[in-house]
């Protein structure tokens, strides 16, 4: 039997696909991606802070989006892209991405806005670091069902 590498799902804050283009393949794919990786068991254990016992705290919602260097749609950010992104159900949706040449979106529920501006990447980033910091820390993974994997 190989190595086995366990990373914990709970560890997990976002993933991005990264693509060369921006089209309705590559989204599709990035959706199917999405999906897959919230669908994951996710485990939260009760932890002891200052000496007091806290119930186990949800794992909260794992960011996902695309990032790609340019859009092959006319304008980027418009109708065919929207349409995709709103189609998605709560699994597969995409919260933010980045075509660095045109810009990012990012969607807040059923809002999805576009930032179209020369320093796309920039401003993508200092998104990205507020969403992750409202997430907080992660909840406190339950280690023994990680060593039934062992067995």
């Amino acid at each position: 039997m190989g190595a086995v590498t366990i990373i914990p799902a709970e560890s997990v804050y976002a993933i991005f696909e990264a693509k060369q283009a921006a089209n309705a393949d590559n989204l599709r794919q990035t959706h199917e991606k999405a999906a897959s990786v919230r669908r994951l068991h996710r485990t939260s254990s009760p932890i002891i802070n200052a000496g007091v016992l806290s119930q186990g705290r949800k794992p909260q919602p794992i960011l996902a989006g695309l990032l790609t260097l340019e859009s092959d749609w006319k304008p980027a950010f418009g109708e065919p892209l929207q349409k995709l992104l709103r189609a998605a159900n709560d699994e597969s949706r995409l919260d933010l991405g980045c075509f660095a040449a045109n810009g990012f979106f990012v969607r807040d529920g059923a809002d999805i806005t576009a930032d179209e501006q020369p320093m796309a990447a920039t401003a993508f980033l200092f998104e990205l670091i507020a969403r992750l910091q409202a997430l907080g820390t992660v909840p406190a993974l339950d280690a023994r069902a990680y060593a039934r994997w062992l067995a």
